[in-house]
């Protein structure tokens, strides 16, 4: 833990378990809104068969990524998360939404 704290620039235990709370909410959040959003969207896994994990899978992403922020910053997060959603768009050859 203590690796990880270092790694994330945490102080604390308790600040630890805040992130890894809004890391848990976010994941279960945006499974649970992709099902109506794919409905909303006419996606069903009939129309898509074998492609519908990975259509649904695409669409989680900008919701989670969303979320995350937005979790984080009700649990007093958002710099935090702010600073990791920067790192992984920017890993993900998304840098230029971003000016530094």
């Amino acid at each position: 833990m203590n690796k990880l704290k270092e790694r994330w620039k945490i102080e604390s235990n308790y600040q630890l378990t805040i992130i890894f709370i809004v890391f848990a909410i976010t994941g279960s959040a945006s499974a649970w809104l992709s099902k109506p959003f794919c409905f909303w969207l006419g996606i069903t896994k009939e129309d898509l068969g074998l492609w519908f994990t990975a259509v649904r899978l695409l669409l989680i992403f900008p919701i989670y990524q969303v979320l995350l922020v937005t979790i984080g910053f009700l649990f007093g997060q958002f710099k935090f998360f702010w600073s990791f959603e920067k790192k992984m768009l920017k890993r993900l050859g998304l840098g230029f939404l971003f000016k530094e």
